[in-house]
């Protein structure tokens, strides 16, 4: 593990990067990577399909039933959720941790192919379903685990460690998807890591790509997000690949071209 060593050296001594370089290179990567975005997000809406219809389907079944009794009755949400058992919450959880977990699987594929695009290579549709394999899969399920665990409690703090915790947590595909040999604990230590170090320059790129995605989704009825969502994406993998790189390939990399 005396990679993990060098990894460290390298986030200490990264050199400060400029705002608007970073910000071109995301737009311009974009443009190569854009279909690939476009497929990531209508992979995603299909593995959350069932977790949406599962937890809207009741909403729905109250609101036609106010409907049909002719009157709105302002205590039938506080019934409805009170009523809600606990194993409906805990079905609902698993259901989260897991269709989350492979849309996690997903998108750390899809940094791995925004990498091959980056670097002139060629890149399939199966190249999504890279991480979606027995030895990766348990590594997924734990990251997403966490993940949620860190993002619940920090929401619930007025939000405001919530903000600071997504600039590290947006490291974790990055360190999963480019070294999935490394373990859970030092995916999240680098993570953290790099996040501290990069926080301002990544959170004030990912506010900026943001309403600028907003502002194409509203422009464009909605249909804009289909293409433009990924665009949040890139400020993190470039940073990621100014500060660490790419230089030398991980064993699982290397062999992964041959599976």
């Amino acid at each position: 593990m005396g990679n993990i060593e060098i990894l460290k050296q390298k986030i200490e001594s990264a050199k400060e990067l400029d705002f608007g370089t970073i910000f071109s290179e995301s737009i311009e990567l974009f443009k190569k990577t854009w279909l690939q975005g476009f497929l990531l997000h209508l992979f995603s809406i299909i593995v959350m399909l069932p977790l949406i219809i599962i937890f809207y389907v009741p909403f729905i079944a109250m609101v036609i039933a106010q409907q049909e009794n002719g009157y709105a009755d302002p205590n039938t949400f506080d019934e409805f959720f009170a009523g809600m058992s606990v194993i409906y919450i805990i079905f609902l959880f698993i259901g989260v941790l897991l269709l989350g977990s492979v849309t996690y699987a997903l998108t750390a594929a899809y940094f791995r192919m925004v990498k091959k695009i980056d670097h002139g290579e060629s890149v399939t549709t199966s190249d999504f379903f890279y991480f979606l394999k027995g030895k990766y899969i348990q590594k997924v399920l734990v990251i997403m685990l966490i993940s949620i665990v860190i993002a619940i409690p920090s929401a619930l703090l007025c939000y405001i460690p919530l903000i600071y915790v997504l600039v590290p947590m947006s490291f974790f595909y990055m360190f999963f998807a480019f070294n999935p040999e490394m373990s859970v604990g030092d995916i999240l230590t680098l993570s953290f890591k790099l996040g501290n170090k990069k926080w301002l320059l990544t959170f004030g790129l990912l506010v900026v790509i943001y309403l600028i995605v907003m502002v194409l989704t509203l422009i464009t009825c909605g249909i804009g997000q289909l293409f433009v969502q990924a665009l949040l994406f890139h400020p993190s993998y470039l940073i990621y690949k100014h500060v660490i790189g790419f230089e030398e390939k991980s064993e699982i990399e290397q062999i992964g071209t041959g599976e």
